[in-house]
């Protein structure tokens, strides 16, 4: 058995993202097709199957499953929490049913990924929760899930989800922020309501009533709208320059001096080499 140390495993796995490789005939091929190209393109949407899709996560799923059993094995699994997440948007730019737009869109579809957390020990299964939460909410929660929390001089910005995996816990109101130089795009979640401008259209939705985005609200609540507006633009004010060929554009002044061990100050960074 493992001593009781808390530990970290971070598996990240590229199925089933582009390409479409499989064991089998189909899945082979593709990767025959990828080897031959002196240099493949990487965003091509031809190549694959739909059976190599399903294949894929499939293969996936098997592999999750070893990583279940190995806690088990170790006896450890009722006080683990395991976080199964994706990268967000459909595969090959993809409609993401019922949503609506696609990955690089900041509407739903764009945005909403799986967050299933097993934790035996805390979370019956099958419970569901309508707390709005965002990938920088794990930090601070299996930090705090480990009877610890990030540096005080370091604070992040996500939220501790521990209270509300409590059975009758409250959802609480978010705040978040999103900006994507594709589209000119803005938005603010802000509770239920949610502000979206893009290639200069702005909305204003209700994403609990209207999570489909069908019913433009701006006209008959210009109050929320304009100050779902205010509040990206003075977000927007602390963080860097937001340009087109600027890679640090998700980044505040001093999380870029962390990201890239640069001072607050420095503008105009070249895209990072990858």
């Amino acid at each position: 058995m493992l001593r009781p140390d808390p530990f970290l495993l971070s598996l990240h796995f590229n199925a089933p993202h582009w390409p479409w490789e499989a064991p089998g005939p189909d899945g082979e091929a593709e990767s025959a097709r990828i080897a031959a190209e002196p240099a493949p393109k990487l965003d091509d949407f031809d190549g694959g199957a739909q059976a190599v899709f399903a294949a894929m996560v499939e293969r996936m799923d098997l592999q999750v499953g070893r990583v279940l059993d190995t806690l088990d094995r170790l006896g450890v699994a009722q006080d683990t929490i395991v976080v199964f997440t994706s990268d967000n948007g459909g595969e090959r730019f993809a409609d993401v049913w019922p949503f609506t737009g696609r990955k690089t869109e900041l509407l739903e579809g764009g945005l909403r990924i799986p967050a299933i957390l097993r934790w035996p020990a805390r979370v019956a299964p099958g419970t569901t929760n309508s707390q709005v939460t965002i990938s920088m909410d794990w930090l601070p929660t299996l930090t705090a899930a480990a009877g610890t929390g990030p540096d005080p001089s370091a604070p992040t910005d996500g939220m501790n989800l521990l209270p509300h995996l409590r059975p009758g816990a409250e959802a609480v109101p978010r705040e978040l922020f999103w900006r994507y130089h594709s589209k000119d795009q803005k938005a603010v979640r802000d509770g239920n309501w949610k502000f979206l401008e893009i290639l200069g259209n702005t909305f204003l939705f209700d994403v609990v009533a209207d999570p489909l985005e069908r019913a433009n609200l701006k006209d008959r609540h210009p109050e929320v709208y304009a100050r779902l507006m205010d509040q990206w633009k003075a977000w927007n004010a602390t963080m860097l320059p937001f340009t087109s060929g600027n890679f640090s554009d998700a980044f505040s002044g001093a999380e870029l001096a962390d990201h890239f061990g640069a001072p607050p100050t420095i503008r105009g960074l070249q895209k990072a080499p990858r």
